[in-house]
């Protein structure tokens, strides 16, 4: 079992920046992919971005070159830093980590606001 636990979301004004944290415990070796999904409300889920154990990165279109995923191994934290955020980016933003199954954190609210 992986435990997943996010902190950093909050409410940020548009081309503001926030940092997203996901510290994993539990049974961590062989981790493959750890990143992030988002839910806003009333859509669907959608991918944000992930990191492997190579640190070799994927975002999705709309966060390219606004968000960065990094990873910590020492402390078995992912950051999402993002920055110049937008109203559309308000959502749930949930951590995962892919280690044969997938594992979810509890989710963190990000709002976009003026």
């Amino acid at each position: 079992q992986v435990q997943l636990v996010e902190s950093g979301g909050g409410l940020v004004q548009p081309g503001g920046s926030l940092r997203l944290s996901c510290a994993a415990s539990g049974s961590i070796i062989s981790i493959n992919f750890m990143g992030w999904f988002r839910q806003a409300p009333g859509k669907e889920r959608e991918f944000v971005a992930r990191i492997t154990n190579d640190g070799i990165t994927n975002y999705a279109d709309s966060v390219k070159g606004r968000f960065t995923i990094s990873r910590d191994n020492a402390k078995n934290t992912v950051y999402l830093q993002m920055n110049s955020l937008k109203p559309e980016d308000t959502a749930v933003y949930s951590c995962y980590a892919t280690k044969g199954a997938t594992y979810w954190g509890q989710g963190t609210q990000v709002t976009v606001s003026s």
